[in-house]
């Protein structure tokens, strides 16, 4: 039986995970920032106070968790079980035959990599080359990119033109028209580009440091 203390404890581990505070997370999830802040999970009669289905449907959807990693988020220790992704180098993620038109990884040439915490069946992993994007990025460095996730303003993501040139920004602005992205090195240009030109853009889950 699932107790109060479990289910608040997974919420936090969920905030944490996705480098948020409990208020962060609410936040994120487009629920009140209060909702989550430990007033909240005590009745003013003193009485444990469950959260809604609604709000955990929702913090899961905002930090692209499945309802089985939540699950192991419950347990002692929650930890995650460790996950195989596919893994190619930046360099080679322009070519063809890597990806569909929806950002999803296919075809061969595909290594793979261990990695805990991994909610998306579809995440793939990308190792970067150079150091065009210091100081986020620095060669060597490997990110998660999951493309089933929602992206949002300030998110960092991956943009991969119907030209073939892949990049990684942080996502300003995107509408049925445009899409404006914020480089993440001072030396290289902000770039706002027509929609029509994007085959796919995907969030950026994670990176190694």
């Amino acid at each position: 039986m699932l107790t109060h203390s479990q289910i608040w404890t997974a919420l936090d581990r969920l905030a944490a995970r996705a480098g948020l505070t409990a208020s962060g997370l609410a936040k994120k999830a487009g629920l009140d920032p209060t909702t989550f802040n430990k007033s909240k999970r005590i009745t003013p009669e003193g009485r444990p106070r469950w959260p809604s289905t609604e709000s955990v449907a929702k913090s899961l959807a905002a930090t692209g968790t499945k309802v089985e990693t939540f699950m192991t988020l419950l347990s002692d220790t929650g930890k995650p079980a460790i996950t195989n992704v596919p893994l190619i180098g930046f360099a080679e993620a322009g070519a063809g035959g890597y990806f569909d038109d929806g950002g999803f990884p296919v075809g061969k040439g595909w290594e793979e990599i261990s990695f805990p915490s991994v909610t998306d069946e579809h995440a793939y992993a990308l190792e970067i080359s150079g150091d065009s994007m210091k100081p986020a990025y620095r060669d060597g460095d490997v990110i998660i990119v999951s493309p089933a996730a929602p992206v949002r303003r300030g998110d960092r993501v991956v943009v991969k033109t119907k030209d073939g040139e892949v990049m990684v920004k942080e996502l300003r602005r995107k509408n049925s028209k445009n899409i404006e992205l914020k480089s993440l090195n001072s030396e290289h240009r902000d770039r706002t580009l027509p929609m029509a030109d994007v085959l796919w853009v995907a969030r950026i889950m994670w990176a190694s440091q």
